[in-house]
C-alpha cells in the first residue's frame, strides 16, 4: 500500500509573553475547525491569548498561500498546541529586607494547517421499485379485562 502524504503548513510564534496555561484554554476552541470558523471564534473570544493565536493563524494561512499555492479558506486547523518557554525570574522588594520572586512565563504557539479532504460526491442511485410489503398476519388483540368489582363496605350498606 502506498501512503499518501498530506501537505501540512505550519507557523510558530516563540517567546510569547503569556502563560501557556492561559493560551491553551483558547487553543482548545479552534482545534479541528476550518480557518474561517477559527478566525470567527478568535475574533469573538475576549481573552488576550486570542489576539496572539490569531496572529499565528494568520501567519500560517499566509505561508500556505505564498509557499504552497493553497487557498486559505480551504484549510483546516489540523493541530495547534502551546509549549512552555523560558520563565523570566524577577525580584520584588518586600518588608524587612526580604525579596519575593516574580515569575514571568513565556510560551511557544504552534499552528498546523492541512487542506480539507473532500470526499467525492456519490453518484445518484436509480430508484428501484420497492416490492410491496407482504401482508403480515395480524395478531389477535388481547382480550380486554373486566374491571374488578368494587367491594362494598358495611358502612355503605347501612
Amino acid at each position: 500500500m502506498a501512503t499518501v502524504e498530506r501537505q501540512e503548513v505550519k507557523a510558530v510564534a516563540k517567546w510569547v509573553r503569556m502563560s501557556p496555561r492561559k493560551a491553551r484554554l483558547v487553543v482548545d476552541h479552534i482545534r479541528g475547525r476550518s480557518v474561517p470558523e477559527a478566525r470567527t471564534v478568535l475574533a469573538f473570544t475576549q481573552r488576550a491569548a486570542a489576539r496572539e493565536i490569531e496572529k499565528v493563524l494568520h501567519s500560517a494561512v499566509a505561508n500556505a498561500e505564498a509557499n504552497h499555492n493553497l487557498d486559505g479558506d480551504e484549510l483546516v486547523v489540523s493541530s495547534v498546541y502551546v509549549d512552555e518557554g523560558p520563565v523570566l525570574k524577577r525580584w520584588r522588594a518586600r518588608a524587612r529586607g526580604r525579596a519575593a520572586r516574580i515569575h514571568k512565563p513565556t510560551c511557544h504557539i504552534t499552528v498546523k494547517l492541512t487542506p480539507v479532504e473532500r470526499a467525492p460526491e456519490p453518484a445518484p442511485k436509480a430508484k428501484a421499485e420497492e416490492p410491496e410489503a407482504e401482508a403480515a398476519p395480524k395478531k389477535k388483540a388481547a382480550p380486554k379485562r373486566k374491571p374488578a368489582a368494587k367491594k362494598k363496605t358495611e358502612e355503605a350498606e347501612s
